[in-house]
C-alpha cells in the first residue's frame, strides 16, 4: 500500500506546489514509484505546468468512470506518465468549474484504486478547509505543513496546526517544511521553531533565479538544476522519507460530517467576532481578507499585551473619565501598531478608523455587541454561544453574522457589563441580572448551567418614551380601549398588564402611567430599573442580589414594606413573580388603589392562576378560597398582551374582575378583545379588535368622578 503525503498551506504563495512537484521528483530518483496528485482547484494548471504536462482527464472524469465500471483497469486512460522516470501525475480538474464534480465521499475510492501502483502518492490538497480538503486529508499517512519565514505564514500555520489537533489528527503526524530558509529580512528557522509545536523536517533555500529558471522551462527544479542548493535540499528530504518511516502513521478515519462540523467551529474560533466583510473593509481578493483579519488578531493580541488589559481592574469601566483616558490610550497605541505591522497595506483612511474602532470594540468595549446595541431597530439580542448571536429586529427574531472570537471572549464581556455595579460571574454565582449603562437589561448564565458555552440575553432599553398615542399609531389598541383605560387609571383601579416574554407588557405600562395626575406620588419597584414615567413625582427603587458572601441582598419584597413607610399615592411594581405578589395585593387592598404591576401570563383567565400559585409558593398558608377573595378585591382590570407570529404587538384583551362568582370562583369579564382572522400571503396577521358587549360595573363610578366615557364604546362591532 503507498504511503500517502499531503502537502499543506492555508496561505497563498508560499511553494506548496513547488514543493509537491520536486518531492516527488527527488523520490523518483531514488527508485520509487511515485503518483503526485493536484487537488488545489485555486490554482488549476500549476502543477501540469511544472511537469510539463499537458493532461486531458482528470479526477473528476475518473470518479465518474469508476461509479459506471467499478473493476476499472485502464489506470492510463487518467493518470498521465509525466517525462521523468516512476512519477505519474494526476490532476483534480482540468478547469475550476469542474471542481463541483470532485465528491468528497469517492476520494477514499480513487486512493484504493492508486494504492497498489505506487510507493507514495503526493497530493497538493490545496489551502482552503473544503469537503475536498478534508477527505484527501483523510487518506495520508503524513502531513508536510507549508511554512515561509514571515509573520503572516506563521499565524496561519498555528492555526492550521489548532485546527488539524482538533480533528484528532495528532501533532506527530504533521512536519514543517521551511521554504525560502534564511532569505534576507526573515524569521529564523530557530524563532520559527519555538513559535509552532511540531519539528522542521527540512529546510528548502530562497533561490529565486534558479525557480524561475526552472518553472520558465517547464521542468522541475531539480532536474533543471542537479547542482543546486535547493536541489540539494530537496534531496535531503526525500531521503528523510524514505529512511525514517516512523513518520508515517496509519490513515485517519473521520467522519466526515463531524470534520466538517469541527472546522465550522474552529474556524468560527479564528475568524469570529471579525465580520470585516460586513464592514467598509472590503479587500479585493481572498488572500487580501485573510491576511487583515490575521494582522486585526495580531494587533488585538499586542493591545492587550502593550497595556496589560487582561489585568486591568473592571471598575474602571464604571468611571465615566478614567473609561475615556483608556480608550483614548488604547486609539493612539493601535494606530501606532497599524502603522507598525501594515505599513501601506491599508492605504484608506475610512478602512483604517473601521478597523481602529474594531479593534477597540474587541479589547475595551462589547465587540461583537457593540453594532447590535447601536441599531436602534434591535430590541433583544440573543448570544447563544460564541459562534450564535440572535437578534429581534421589529418583533422576529433573527440569527446574525456575528460572532465572537472565542467563549473566553463571552464571558470578558460579560464581566466588563457586570463589574461596574458590583456583580460577579463565576463556577459559584453562575447566573446574574445586571443592566448597561443606558439601562438596558441583561441576563447572562455561563456554564456548568449553561451546556452551549456562556449565554447572554440583553432587552435593549428604548430611549422614547411610548405615549398612548403611539400605542394607537403601531395598531396595538384602538381609541375606545385607550378611552377606557384612561378612565380607569383616572378612576384609580387596580390594574395589571399581562403577557409572554417580549409581549410588550413594560411597554404598555409605561403608557398608561400617563394617565396618573401630577399631584400623586408614585414609587417603583423594579429588579432592573426599565419604567419610564413622565411624572416629576416618582421615586424610583432597585432590588439588589446578595453579595459573593450571599449577603446584603435586598428583594421586591423587602422593598415592598420599606415602601409602604414613603406615603406612596401609587405603587408601580415592575414585574410581580414572586412573593411580593401577595404583599402586592395587600396594599391594593389597604389603601393604595390605583397601583399597577405586569405578570407573565399567557391570557387573563391565567393571570389568576399564576397568582394563586405565587402566593402559594411564598409559604404563606391560606385557604385557596381566601386568596382569590383576596385577588378579586384588590384588581380591578387586567390589560393582556401578546406578540404575534409577525412581530406586531397588540392588546389581546381587556377584562374586569368582578368579585367572586360562586365561593372559589372569580367572576372574570372581558370588556375588549382582538380577533384574528388569519394571516395574509406576507404573513401579516389579520384581524380586527371588538368590544364584547360587557360593560363595566364600575361605570356609574367612573362618571360620579367626574371622567367622561360614552356607552357607544361598548357596543360590540357587526360583521
Amino acid at each position: 500500500m503507498a504511503k500517502t503525503i499531503a502537502i499543506v498551506s492555508t496561505k497563498g504563495g508560499v511553494g506548496k506546489t513547488l514543493i509537491a512537484v520536486n518531492l516527488s521528483v527527488s523520490l523518483a530518483k531514488e527508485g520509487k514509484r511515485i503518483c503526485v496528485i493536484d487537488l488545489d482547484t485555486q490554482g488549476v494548471g500549476d502543477m501540469a505546468h511544472m511537469l510539463g504536462l499537458a493532461p486531458q482527464k482528470c479526477m473528476a472524469d475518473l470518479m465518474g468512470f469508476l461509479q459506471k465500471q467499478p473493476q476499472i483497469t485502464k489506470k492510463h486512460d487518467f493518470v498521465v506518465t509525466s517525462g521523468f522516470n516512476n512519477v505519474d501525475f494526476l490532476t483534480g480538474v482540468l478547469k475550476p468549474q469542474q471542481s463541483g464534480f470532485l465528491y468528497p465521499d469517492k476520494i477514499p475510492e480513487i486512493f484504493s484504486f492508486l494504492d497498489k501502483d505506487y510507493d507514495y502518492i503526493i497530493v497538493d490538497v490545496g489551502k482552503s478547509f473544503s469537503d475536498v480538503f478534508l477527505s484527501a486529508l483523510n487518506q495520508a499517512n503524513l502531513i508536510l505543513l507549508v511554512v515561509t519565514p514571515d509573520v503572516l505564514s506563521i499565524y496561519q500555520t498555528k492555526w492550521a496546526l489548532d485546527t488539524l489537533q482538533f480533528l484528532h489528527f495528532p501533532l506527530g503526524m504533521v512536519r514543517l517544511v521551511l521554504n525560502r530558509a534564511e532569505s534576507l529580512s526573515s524569521i529564523s528557522w530557530q524563532e520559527i521553531r519555538v513559535n509552532l509545536p511540531v519539528d522542521i523536517l527540512e529546510k528548502i533555500p530562497s533561490d529565486g533565479k534558479v525557480v524561475n529558471q526552472a518553472v520558465n522551462q517547464r521542468v522541475p527544479v531539480v532536474v533543471d538544476s542537479p547542482r543546486a542548493k535547493i536541489t540539494a535540499a530537496f534531496s535531503e528530504l526525500s531521503n528523510s522519507l524514505i529512511e525514517h518511516k516512523e513518520l508515517f502513521v496509519e490513515r485517519r478515519n473521520i467522519d466526515q460530517i463531524k470534520i466538517k462540523e469541527a472546522v465550522r467551529e474552529k474556524s468560527g474560533q479564528f475568524w469570529a467576532g471579525q465580520n470585516l466583510q460586513e464592514s467598509v473593509l472590503e479587500p479585493d481578493t481572498a488572500e487580501d481578507r485573510d491576511e487583515i483579519l490575521i494582522l486585526k488578531r495580531r494587533i488585538h493580541s499586542r493591545l492587550l499585551e502593550s497595556m496589560n488589559i487582561k489585568k486591568l481592574d473592571l471598575n474602571v469601566f464604571s468611571d465615566h473619565k478614567k473609561t475615556k483616558d483608556l480608550k483614548d490610550r488604547a486609539e493612539a497605541t493601535v494606530s501606532n501598531l497599524l502603522v507598525e505591522e501594515a505599513g501601506s497595506f491599508i492605504p484608506s483612511q475610512e478602512v483604517r478608523k473601521k478597523l481602529i474602532k474594531e479593534i477597540l470594540d474587541e479589547a475595551l468595549g462589547l465587540g461583537a455587541l457593540e453594532d447590535l446595541l447601536a441599531d436602534p431597530e434591535i430590541t433583544d439580542i440573543m448570544v447563544n454561544n460564541k459562534d450564535e448571536i440572535f437578534v429581534e429586529r421589529f418583533g422576529k427574531l433573527e440569527l446574525t453574522s456575528k460572532k465572537f472570537i472565542s467563549n473566553d471572549q463571552v464571558r470578558t464581556v460579560i464581566e466588563r457589563i457586570i463589574a461596574p455595579i458590583g456583580r460577579r460571574i463565576d463556577e459559584s454565582v453562575p447566573m446574574v441580572d445586571a443592566r448597561l449603562a443606558d439601562g438596558s437589561r441583561v441576563n447572562a448564565i455561563i456554564p456548568p448551567l449553561s451546556l452551549t458555552g456562556p449565554t447572554l440575553t440583553i432587552r435593549k432599553f428604548r430611549k422614547e418614551r411610548y405615549r398612548t398615542s403611539d400605542l394607537l399609531n403601531l395598531n396595538t389598541l384602538t381609541p375606545a380601549m385607550a378611552d377606557f383605560i384612561r378612565a380607569c387609571v383616572l378612576c384609580r383601579k387596580n390594574i395589571i398588564v399581562s403577557g409572554g416574554t417580549g409581549s410588550g407588557k413594560t411597554t404598555v405600562l409605561n403608557a398608561l402611567s400617563e394617565f396618573i395626575p401630577e399631584g400623586e406620588r408614585i414609587v417603583s419597584l423594579e429588579d432592573a430599573a426599565e419604567l419610564k414615567l413622565n411624572q416629576q413625582h416618582w421615586v424610583r427603587l432597585e432590588s439588589r442580589p446578595p453579595n459573593i458572601e450571599g449577603k446584603g441582598g435586598l428583594t421586591i419584597r423587602d422593598l415592598f414594606r420599606n415602601t409602604l413607610r414613603m406615603r406612596p399615592d401609587r405603587i408601580i411594581v415592575g414585574e410581580c413573580r414572586g412573593t411580593e405578589s401577595l404583599d402586592m395585593l395587600q396594599a391594593m387592598n389597604t389603601g393604595h388603589d390605583g397601583s399597577m404591576t405586569t405578570i407573565h401570563a399567557n391570557s387573563t383567565l391565567d393571570v389568576l392562576s399564576r397568582l394563586d400559585s405565587m402566593i402559594l409558593m411564598s409559604g404563606i398558608e391560606l385557604p385557596v378560597r381566601a386568596i382569590r377573595e383576596m385577588v378579586s378585591s384588590a384588581v380591578d382590570i387586567i390589560v393582556h398582551t401578546a406578540r404575534l407570529s409577525d412581530g406586531s404587538r397588540k392588546v389581546m384583551a381587556i377584562a374586569e374582575v368582578a368579585g367572586m362568582k360562586d365561593e372559589i370562583h372569580i367572576n372574570l369579564n372581558e370588556i375588549f378583545i382582538f380577533k384574528q382572522t388569519g394571516v395574509d400571503p406576507q404573513g401579516k396577521v389579520q384581524g380586527h379588535f371588538t368590544p364584547t358587549g360587557y360593560k363595566s360595573t364600575f361605570l356609574n363610578d367612573i362618571r360620579v368622578r367626574g371622567i367622561s366615557i360614552s356607552d357607544e364604546i361598548f357596543k360590540p362591532v357587526r360583521g
